[in-house]
């Protein structure tokens, strides 16, 4: 191996399902790992390297990184000045310092949208409820906090005037509510030379309450052209970022075939699950190959798949139970993933399940199995 990128020590601040997953395809590489995770009982604090802080706090993260060659992230709220700090101290830091400070504000990420004429929903930006309530002629439309919000959080849908009462009273934007026909997501990678790939577009279903993904099929079944302008557009933002490492750009399709940007993540993402066992490179080891500056794999699909988030079943809490897991493991193409995190509540990702099939027809009926039978419960 010419370049000895195994003999770089690799930092991930976060230590969730995404960082566990990294883990995986780093032992491959046989790359050393190390974690920062205020929650001691993460996912990840299984490995010999792991440290319990505050992701936000400036000297926990400087002084976690000192110790790294390369730090990256599997969460968008770190402390970015730290790391720019350790930028200057000679570390390499992927995805960069400023393209994470963008993306944790919405309001940011929008307005790069905007200057570098990426197809986006229109929007207002607004600092508190009173504005909200001013632009109530600007409804229906999305109201979303400017930073902190993920999985369903920080995001609520504003149809009439009787939902302004809803409205958050801090910095945030008005977004046009788009009539979509899909909702999808074009997975791209870019290492430092500047090559870029991408993944086929997979088509996702949010659940109706909570606004994170309830499950996904890959790839989209979308007309031909429309899937290519999703490709050029997750490409564009990429490389209009100038971003080293994976990008997730979740997209809406309207029903005349529009294809526009609602927000990107500059990291391994929930719409990429699949890729473990559905292409030829997972996003993981994508991610590892990008920020390593390695030749970035292929990402052509091998099979059709679905994806089923488990979450944790309304009204239980407590010590986690997996119902149904005997009678899903017997069906062919089912591959269960299970995120070590030991106490299980309403709707927390607690794993998921990937399904392959080679009939289109027969993966749903698989699918609607999984999601019918596998409980999570206390």
């Amino acid at each position: 191996m010419q370049n000895q990128f195994n003999k770089k020590k690799l930092g991930i601040l976060g230590g969730g399902q995404l960082g566990r997953m990294l883990i995986q395809s780093a032992i491959d590489f046989n790359i050393s790992i190390a974690v920062l995770d205020p929650d001691k009982a993460a996912p990840c604090s299984f490995i010999k390297d792991f440290t319990v802080g505050k992701l936000t706090d400036y000297d926990t993260v400087l002084n976690f990184g000192k110790d790294c060659d390369i730090i990256t992230i599997e969460i968008e709220n770190v402390n970015t000045q730290a790391l720019k700090e350790l930028v200057n101290m000679g570390k390499q830091v992927f995805p960069q310092p400023e393209v994470i400070e963008l993306i944790q504000d919405k309001r940011t990420q929008k307005k790069f949208f905007e200057e570098y004429r990426i197809p986006t929903a229109p929007f207002i930006l607004v600092n508190s409820k009173e504005e909200v309530i001013t632009n109530q002629n600007f409804l229906p439309a999305v109201n979303k906090l400017g930073k902190e919000g993920y999985d369903g959080r920080g995001v609520q849908i504003l149809r009439t005037s009787s939902d302004l009462p809803k409205a958050f009273d801090t910095p945030g934007l008005l977004e046009k509510l788009i009539h979509f026909e899909k909702e999808i997501a074009v997975i791209v990678a870019r290492n430092e030379k500047g090559d870029i790939v991408s993944y086929p577009a997979v088509e996702m279903v949010f659940h109706p309450e909570k606004n994170l993904v309830e499950y996904l099929f890959a790839p989209a079944y979308l007309a031909g052209n429309v899937l290519q302008e999703a490709d050029r557009i997750a490409r564009k933002v990429i490389k209009s970022l100038n971003m080293v490492g994976l990008l997730a750009v979740e997209m809406f399709v309207t029903k005349n075939g529009e294809v526009l940007v609602n927000e990107v993540a500059p990291r391994p993402h929930n719409s990429g699950h699949q890729s473990i066992e559905a292409n030829v490179t997972s996003q993981y080891e994508q991610h590892l190959r990008a920020i390593f500056n390695l030749p970035l794999g292929a990402c052509n699909t091998l099979l059709p798949s679905a994806m089923v988030n488990l979450l944790g079943e309304d009204g239980y809490e407590g010590p986690a139970r997996y119902e149904g897991f005997d009678s899903i493991a017997q069906i062919s193409g089912v591959h269960v993933h299970l995120y070590g995190k030991q106490l299980t509540k309403p709707y927390r990702k607690m794993g998921h399940v990937t399904i392959v099939d080679s009939d289109i027809e027969r993966l749903k009926e698989k699918t609607l199995i999984v999601k019918q039978t596998l409980k999570v419960i206390a």
